[in-house]
């Protein structure tokens, strides 16, 4: 309808809605970005251009042995995101160092690597539409590289603290690692926990369950590739542990990111709770959310986090029949599953490289 013909205060936001409108269009610009940025990440054009003085997008694309003319689209949006500057004068791209600290390996974590998660749910959309409209959920199996890019972000969340800050969480684990314990990681995903934890404590031993078997395959390679005698992995569905669980098998059991998309999240942590030696110790990490959607305004990552529960952790979990518990469960529905499980003490613990995750410390005792 042309605004000459409808009544003026009709046409005429107030300053509300011209503020969610600007809010709107910015956030359309800024998921552009992420579609762009995990093409960077993906490509290793971040990489190709950090520390470099400036270059063309010729050279850069034979640089990073990509066709000239996507490097150069690419370089349009990053030019346009304020990720990559130009000069106009010489037609030369620099990634400014600043940005290059956040967008690469080199110095800490490496945010690109989020990213990918757009074009990955992306992908699954329809899946998900469906299920709006019908119920049920998205497997596994429609989400072929969830578990590479989950391992990137276990990369540099679990990884870098493990040893330093995760661990010791149980004040006792590190000497007891030394000296020799029985380890199982449930839904360990490609098992790099499991493999760094047993290049460092060689008198331990260790074993690590998941769901996929292309993840557990990709681990398996590792081990050979490795020589490691003292870590095996297995495809294994964790829905009924709470009885198929071997009794006192391990004093250490951990999860890290794997509770709430199990179809039987109470049935995998009583099977835990089963699996766990006198003085045993589970240690878990997953997301830090309230499980009241007000409490989770203020959370950094929210809107984020959910979009992950609705387009994978909560949908796959439905896909198995499960409970549905999606990624933002949070720590209230947290601690009262662990106290369900038969953990009669449980700490909770916030690490501040990791705004992304709790950690929690649970033992029967």
């Amino acid at each position: 309808m042309c605004q000459a013909l409808a009544p003026a205060d009709t046409h005429r936001p107030d300053a509300e809605t011209d503020a969610f409108e600007a809010r709107l269009v910015n956030a359309l610009n800024e998921g552009g970005l992420m579609l762009l940025m995990s093409i960077g990440y993906r490509t290793g054009l971040y990489e190709r251009l950090a520390g470099q003085p400036p270059l063309t997008d010729v050279e850069i694309a034979e640089r990073a042995g990509l066709d000239a003319r996507y490097v150069r689209e690419w370089l349009g949006g990053m030019v346009a995101g304020g990720v990559i500057e130009l000069d106009p004068a010489t037609r030369r791209y620099r990634l400014p160092s600043a940005h290059a600290a956040l967008l690469t390996d080199a110095d800490g974590p490496n945010l690109a690597v989020y990213a990918q998660f757009f074009a990955l749910l992306g992908a699954v959309e329809d899946d998900v539409v469906r299920c709006f409209r019908e119920g049920g959920g998205v497997p596994y199996s429609r989400y072929p590289r969830f578990h590479e890019v989950m391992a990137a972000d276990s990369a540099q969340t679990v990884l870098p603290a493990l040893f330093d800050a995760i661990l010791p969480l149980a004040p006792e684990l590190p000497a007891r690692l030394e000296q020799g314990i029985d380890v199982l990681d449930c839904a360990c995903g490609r098992g790099r926990a499991l493999l760094a934890m047993a290049e460092r404590y060689p008198a331990s031993r260790f074993t690590g369950y998941d769901l996929s078997t292309e993840a557990i395959a990709w681990a398996q390679a590792r081990v050979a590739e490795s020589g490691l005698a003292n870590v095996r992995f297995a495809t294994r569905d964790l829905s009924d542990f709470d009885a198929s669980a071997e009794p006192a098998a391990f004093d250490l059991v951990t999860t890290f990111d794997g509770i709430h998309d199990q179809a039987r999240p109470l049935a995998l942590v009583r099977g835990i709770r089963r699996s766990l030696r006198p003085g045993g110790v589970y240690l878990a990490q997953d997301i830090h959310a309230s499980s009241h959607h007000h409490l989770d305004r203020e959370h950094p990552l929210g809107t984020l986090l959910y979009a992950v529960s609705v387009s994978h952790c909560m949908t796959v979990s439905l896909a198995q029949g499960g409970e549905g518990l999606g990624t933002m469960w949070g720590r209230e529905r947290a601690q009262a599953l662990f106290a369900e499980a038969g953990f009669t003490t449980v700490s909770v613990h916030q690490l501040e490289h990791d705004i992304q995750n709790d950690y929690f410390v649970c033992r029967a005792e």
